[in-house]
């Protein structure tokens, strides 16, 4: 199935003038020099239709949350059309605080929009950071999108996206979304801090994530795999370490989202 088969397959007459924004942006995305036009382009797409900003794209960061350490120009670029100031206060905040949107990108759930993500989680106390910043700065609600896991490209708008974001239009989004990642990913080059390579676990410390990811205790897992406990702990030490995690719930959750365990 070619890119037009595909996109003729989800769209239909509302999506009409989408789809071809999304094909026009498919064919010349490639010839486009600069991040800055990227996301420029991608505007045009996303405003089709549809009352979207683009917000902007980032590599997603080594370690899980961790989005403070996005650099602009380099492993991330910001849309001029978010509003001054929003970019700095967020960042000061996500240094201490859960990142909503991030976690679910990089749970492979970024097509929730920002009003769904908060019917689905019910955030209270500190947790609803985000969410009332961007009402402070006229940000109603957003979409994310996670990217070939290793990059997150994200949308906003002065409007609750529920009613006016149709299943049709949401996945012409994302194709747009997964094109303009792939040129970025081109354009901005290596960059030895971000996700990409794949971690390299050992043999051992694979079985042993395996073993936490199904809900096993330490030692369980060494009377499972005829190791000593204090063997079985050290492996999962190492894994964090690896992986850029802080506990063993967050090593499993990386090696599932790397495909390095089943």
């Amino acid at each position: 199935m070619n890119f037009h088969t595909l996109i003729n397959s989800v769209s239909n007459a509302s999506c009409a003038d989408l789809h071809m924004a999304v094909a026009d942006f498919a064919n010349r995305v490639d010839a486009l020099r600069t991040p800055a036009d990227v996301l420029d382009a991608l505007q045009v797409v996303s405003a089709t239709k549809i009352p979207l900003n683009v917000f902007g794209a980032a590599r997603f960061p080594v370690k899980v949350g961790g989005i403070e350490t996005t650099v602009l120009g380099k492993s991330g670029f910001l849309h001029k059309s978010v509003p001054d100031g929003f970019w700095e206060e967020y960042i000061a905040l996500a240094k201490s605080h859960f990142t909503p949107a991030i976690f679910l990108a990089r749970s492979s759930l970024g097509s929730f929009t920002w009003t769904e993500t908060t019917r689905a989680l019910e955030p209270i106390g500190a947790d609803r950071w985000s969410f009332e910043l961007g009402l402070k700065y006229g940000m109603r609600d957003g979409l994310t999108y996670g990217v070939g896991g290793r990059w997150v490209v994200g949308f906003w708008s002065r409007k609750e996206l529920s009613n006016v974001l149709t299943p049709p239009a949401r996945i012409l989004i994302c194709a747009a979304a997964s094109f303009a990642a792939l040129r970025l990913e081109q354009l901005a080059g290596a960059d030895a801090d971000r996700i990409g390579a794949t971690p390299r676990l050992t043999p051992r410390e694979l079985a042993v994530l395996r073993m936490v990811s199904t809900g096993y205790q330490s030692a369980e897992i060494a009377e499972a795999l005829g190791l000593g406990e204090e063997t079985v702990r050290s492996h999962i030490k190492k894994t964090q370490v690896k992986l850029g995690v802080r506990n063993r719930t967050q090593a499993a959750c990386e090696a599932l989202r790397h495909n390095l365990i089943p």
